[in-house]
């Protein structure tokens, strides 16, 4: 049975130019290709969906003007022999596939395809010969209509230079390439060319180590980098510093700790090959690492230790940075970063975050590629609190009724006391949309609140207005849920340029929810976004412990 309006031969002989062998599952493709086409109106302009990468895309290249090239093909793999021909613009289509059930006929065709005979045993001649009477009676076919997604030429976005390797690459990746956050498929060597030296994985020992003597022949000697002795349970600390000419009495010591050999300075010929060496100290490579990395009121060690420099809050704020780029800081090799969690609250003088290069010496290109990734611009920040008036807005009719008594306000005002801010005033407003618009606006403009934390009314019961009347208000910017329990029903946004809070109602039984996380961020004028909520899903589960430590404790983390 002819492929389409070549002959079997001529097709086969077509696959082996192409393919490098007439692969079986290429020959079959042609069929599968050919069906699809004639189920299209004539005509149509096509694009092809294929499910395995194995063979079939090139089935689709020899018989279309469809190539990955041009991106008429999008590969799926789904692991399914199955290819789809679609009008580009509408997405409908046709998808053919191998029908196990027509194999019964075609033994050859099955032990090959169902992997049944070992390749070693297949009889090649026969298995071309039922490929060609078989033809497409092994295929089933169905029209189909393809996702959206799959239709129109996907664009790659803004295309920058990775500074790690100084190619280009797709922005949209991170700050750097994906090469250079870890999914090289290559080792590159040193003298391969432009680009090379940018990743030294395997470059081989093309510096000159420091001295290491052993610990008996030291005395004199300059230490080169700061020895640790450890305690368990009592104490850990620099036992022999840096830069400490090592004495007599030091060796004892060091050998307690199980120092043999120690790295030292003194031989001249070495000291200033070291010196002209691509390398840079561990302590000066963790200065310079952490000078990049801070902002503001953020302070940090000028004298590193063991290559480590630990980073301070100036005064009481939230910690903000740059996710992203700390990830991509750490992914260079032989440099690290850890903090807090981004959006805690920070006391001023708290350690909150650390840094260090990881060996006694850091290879420029690394500290290079690290200092890179960071930028013109800090990751990390202190933002303060700032003082608010807010306004707190009780929704209810049974509490606008005096049926029950309202606990909200005098929870709020302490949650705001204990975080610097005061209350301008407090409005109690029926189940009503109009009076709760109208209680909001009294908050702004009669109280002067520059924040407003609304109560209650946020749920999914008929009853429940609060979201409807403060968009009445002239509430904007909302963002309403957060993966977070308790405290789901969070709502945020702006009230001509003010912040709102619309706390959600278990907020009166827990001590602890999702406002508690938030509150501070909003205070300290941190912008969240959708995203930044949708990342509290990790660590937003509450134990509700009977005794809460809060903010000592995983939630919100």
């Amino acid at each position: 049975m002819n492929i389409g309006s070549y002959t079997f031969q001529e097709f086969k002989d077509m696959a082996k130019a192409f393919h490098g062998y007439p692969a079986p599952g290429l020959l079959v493709g042609g069929y599968m290709v050919e069906l699809a086409k004639s189920r299209l109106p004539e005509g149509t302009l096509f694009e092809a969906l294929v499910e395995s990468p194995k063979c079939l895309p090139d089935a689709v290249q020899l018989l279309t003007l469809c190539s990955m090239g041009n991106g008429w093909i999008k590969l799926l793999n789904l692991g399914r022999y199955a290819v789809t021909l679609f009008d580009k613009y509408t997405g409908e289509g046709w998808r053919v596939w191998i029908d196990p059930a027509k194999l019964a006929d075609w033994p050859e065709i099955a032990g090959w395809y169902l992997k049944r005979t070992p390749k070693a045993q297949q009889d090649t001649d026969k298995l071309f010969a039922e490929i060609e009477e078989a033809g497409d009676a092994i295929l089933g076919a169905a029209p189909v209509r393809v996702n959206e997604r799959f239709l129109g030429k996907g664009s790659m976005g803004a295309i920058g230079v990775c500074p790690a390797c100084g190619e280009a690459y797709p922005t949209s990746d991170g700050p750097l390439c994906r090469g250079c956050q870890g999914e090289d498929p290559v080792t590159k060597r040193m003298d391969q060319g432009a680009g090379a030296s940018k990743n030294l994985d395997d470059a081989g020992d093309q510096w000159t180590p420091p001295v290491a003597v052993p610990v008996t022949e030291a005395i004199g000697r300059t230490a080169l980098h700061d020895m640790t002795r450890v305690v368990p349970g009592v104490s850990k600390g620099v036992e022999v510093a840096a830069g400490q000419t090592i004495t007599a009495g030091d060796v004892c010591r060091l050998q307690q700790m199980g120092r043999n050999r120690v790295y030292v300075t003194g031989d001249p010929e070495r000291d200033a090959a070291l010196a002209s060496a691509d390398q840079v100290h561990e302590n000066e490579a963790a200065l310079a690492m952490a000078r990049a990395l801070a902002g503001e009121n953020v302070a940090y060690d000028e004298g590193p230790h063991e290559g480590k420099v630990t980073m301070r809050a100036v005064m009481d704020g939230v910690l903000v940075f740059d996710r992203d780029r700390l990830e991509a800081f750490n992914c260079v090799p032989d440099v690290m970063c850890a903090s807090r969690q981004n959006g805690l609250l920070i006391e001023g003088g708290k350690p909150f975050g650390g840094l260090r290069a990881i060996p006694l010496f850091l290879r420029k290109e690394y500290l290079d590629r690290a200092l890179a990734v960071i930028g013109d611009e800090p990751v990390f920040s202190i933002k303060p609190l700032k003082p608010r008036r807010a306004g707190i807005l009780v929704t209810g009719t049974e509490v606008f009724q005096g049926l029950i008594e309202d606990r909200f306000a005098p929870i709020l005002t302490g949650k705001l006391k204990a975080l610097g801010s005061s209350v301008a005033g407090v409005r109690i407003a029926p189940d009503d949309r109009q009076a709760i618009a109208q209680a909001a606006r009294e908050l702004l403009e009669d109280e002067g609140a520059n924040l407003i934390l609304t109560t209650a009314g946020l749920s999914v019961d008929p009853d429940d207005v609060t979201r409807k009347g403060m968009e009445d208000a002239g509430l904007t910017d909302t963002l309403f849920g957060a993966p977070m329990l308790p405290g789901t029903m969070l709502m945020l946004g702006k009230l001509h340029g003010v912040p709102v809070v619309g706390v959600p109602a278990c907020a009166l039984f827990y001590k602890t929810t999702s406002l508690d996380v938030i509150l501070p961020q909003v205070l300290a004028d941190v912008p969240i976004t959708r995203k930044d909520l949708a990342r509290l899903a990790s660590g937003g589960f509450c134990l509700t412990c009977k005794s809460c430590t809060f903010p000592k404790c995983p939630f919100g983390k």
